[in-house]
């Protein structure tokens, strides 16, 4: 089973949603996580702040941000046991995507876990999906965790139900 489980996070509900998935695959496989945050500089670039001020202000604010996200990260899932190492990516240039899958190359992973919106039609021709993107190229299998399914199988393991499998959509 999977021993090298790669989880990207952004630090919203949705991507701890699919860590806490990778978390509980991880109890079972008795698998290692790496959980992965990309800072992304062309995110809030708006083309009126000067470079100087940019990489001098905010990167480093978002790399502080980052190191956060990822601290969340190690400590769910230490919580539960499993061991967890993480690694931050600034990206100058890129998608998300390009470097996750890099990471999932380079560090051998078995799978990859992340939370998606599932979004449709104008909502993703707008907004671009990495979780789509990764998919595509992955050079492993993709488990991607929706939200409103697994919301509702959270609350149905806290009643103590066994969720129904298809909170998860799984893609080799």
């Amino acid at each position: 089973m999977y021993q090298r489980i790669l989880v990207p996070i952004d630090g919203s509900t949705t991507s701890l949603l699919g860590l806490d998935e990778a978390v509980r695959l991880a109890r079972l496989t008795g698998a290692t996580l790496r959980i992965v945050h990309v800072v992304d500089e062309l995110k809030y670039v708006s083309g009126f702040e000067t470079f100087a001020s940019y990489s001098s202000d905010l990167i480093p604010l978002m790399e502080q941000a980052g190191e956060q996200v990822l601290q969340q990260g190690r400590e769910r899932a230490a919580k539960a046991g499993v061991q967890a190492e993480s690694v931050l990516f600034t990206s100058p240039a890129g998608r998300v995507s390009d470097f996750v899958v890099e990471q999932a190359k380079t560090w051998n992973a078995e799978l990859i876990v992340m939370g998606t919106h599932g979004r449709r039609g104008i909502g993703r021709a707008l907004l671009g999906s990495d979780a789509e993107q990764i998919l595509r190229v992955a050079p492993v299998p993709v488990l991607l965790v929706r939200v409103v399914q697994a919301a509702e199988a959270n609350a149905a393991r806290a009643a103590g139900a066994e969720p129904a499998p298809s909170h998860v959509a799984v893609e080799a």
